[in-house]
C-alpha cells in the first residue's frame, strides 16, 4: 500500500484534509429545497465509494504493510467493532452539523461545532498517544478556543442572532462538537501504529477508513431515519421524495461525500508520520475554510452592526495562529 513518509508530504496531506472537510457542505448550499436528510443518504453514498476506491487502487499497490483486501480479511473483530463505532459516532455529529448549518449558517455551525471538536480530539488522541510538543500543541488548541468565543459574539450580534432558532442552531453546533471530538479516537484504536511491522488483528489506513464509512452508512439508517421522521426544523420527509429529484442534485450530494471521504483519508494517512493528535488537529482547520466560504462567498454576516468584521478578523487570527502551533508541534 501507499504511505506518505516525508513530512512536506505528509502536511501537504493534513493541509489537503482541512480543505476537503472544510469545503464538501457547499455541496449542500448547491442543493436548494432538497431536504438534508435525503441529500445525506447521497453524501455517505460518497464517503463509502470514495474510501473502497482508494482501498483498490492505492491502498493495493507498493510492497508496504498489507494489502486492502488482506488487510480487511485479517482484521479481528475488535478492531472492526472500533472502526464501525467511529463512523457511528461521527455520523450523529455530522447530521448534527448539516442541522445546524441549516439553521446558523456555515460561518457559525463549523467554527462552533468543528471548533470544539478539534480541543477534544486534540485532548483524547494526545492523552492516548503524546505525540508532539505539548506546549506548542495546547496553546494552538487555546487560541482556537478564542476564535470559537469571538465566532459566538458575532453571532449574536446578528439581527435576530438571539432568537430561538439560533439559540437552537448554537446547540446543535455544541452537540456536534462533543460528538464529532470522540470518533476519531475509535478509528485510530483499530489501526497499527508501524507500517512496516503491522500487527495481527489491527488494520492499516486504507481498511480502517473504509469499515469506518461502512459504518458511517450503516448508522444512516438509524440516524437519518430519526431525523427524516423527526426533523429539527421543517416537516418530516417522505423516502418518496429521494426519487423525485433529478440525477445532477444526487451527483451533488455524492460529490459532497467524496470530498469529505478524500479528506479523511488523507488524514489518517497522515496520522502515522504526524501522529493522531496533530494530524486531526490540522485536519479540522476546516473551521477556518467553512467559516472562508460562510463570510466571504456566501456572504452569512451581510447586515450586521459595525465593528463586526474586527471580531471575524480576530477569529480568523487565532484560528491561523493556533493552526500554525499545531504544525510546529511536530517539526
Amino acid at each position: 500500500m501507499f504511505q506518505p513518509e516525508a513530512y512536506g508530504l505528509v502536511l501537504l496531506f493534513m493541509l489537503a484534509s482541512m480543505l476537503c472537510w472544510g469545503s464538501w457542505a457547499n455541496t449542500r448550499k448547491l442543493t436548494v429545497g432538497y431536504a438534508f436528510s435525503l441529500f445525506y443518504w447521497d453524501y455517505a453514498v460518497g464517503v463509502l465509494l470514495l474510501t473502497l476506491a482508494l482501498g483498490l487502487t492505492l491502498g493495493s499497490s507498493g510492497t508496504e504493510g498489507r494489502s486492502f483486501v488482506a488487510d480487511l480479511s485479517q482484521a479481528s473483530g475488535a478492531s472492526i467493532g472500533s472502526a464501525l463505532l467511529g463512523g457511528a459516532i461521527f455520523n450523529l455529529a455530522n447530521i448534527l452539523l448539516v442541522a445546524a448549518i441549516e439553521i446558523a449558517g456555515m460561518a457559525v455551525a463549523f467554527p462552533v461545532g468543528i471548533g470544539l471538536a478539534l480541543i477534544l480530539g486534540v485532548i483524547v488522541n494526545y492523552v492516548a498517544e503524546p505525540v508532539g510538543n505539548a506546549a506548542l500543541l495546547f496553546t494552538g488548541v487555546g487560541l482556537v478556543t478564542l476564535a470559537i468565543i469571538l465566532d459566538a459574539v458575532a453571532y449574536r450580534r446578528l439581527p435576530g442572532g438571539a432568537a430561538g432558532v439560533s439559540t437552537k442552531g448554537l446547540v446543535l453546533s455544541v452537540a456536534c462538537g462533543i460528538f464529532m471530538g470522540m470518533f476519531y479516537r475509535f478509528v485510530a484504536a483499530a489501526m497499527y501504529a508501524d507500517p512496516a511491522v503491522p500487527d495481527a488483528g489491527l488494520m492499516g489506513p486504507y481498511a480502517a477508513v473504509f469499515v469506518f464509512a461502512v459504518g458511517v452508512f450503516l448508522s444512516n439508517f438509524v440516524w437519518n431515519t430519526l431525523v427524516m421522521k423527526k426533523p429539527f426544523i421543517g416537516t418530516p420527509v417522505r423516502f418518496g421524495q429521494y426519487l423525485e429529484v433529478g440525477l445532477g442534485t444526487h451527483l451533488t450530494g455524492i460529490l459532497g461525500g467524496v470530498i469529505w471521504g478524500l479528506g479523511m483519508s488523507l488524514n489518517i494517512l497522515a496520522s502515522g508520520r504526524a501522529g493522531f493528535a496533530i494530524s486531526y488537529g490540522l485536519g479540522q482547520g476546516a473551521t477556518m475554510i467553512a467559516a472562508f466560504w460562510g463570510v466571504f462567498i456566501w456572504k452569512e454576516f451581510r447586515g450586521a452592526p459595525a465593528g463586526t468584521s474586527k471580531l471575524l478578523a480576530a477569529m480568523f487570527a487565532c484560528f491561523l495562529t493556533g493552526l500554525a502551533l499545531l504544525v510546529l508541534a511536530r517539526i
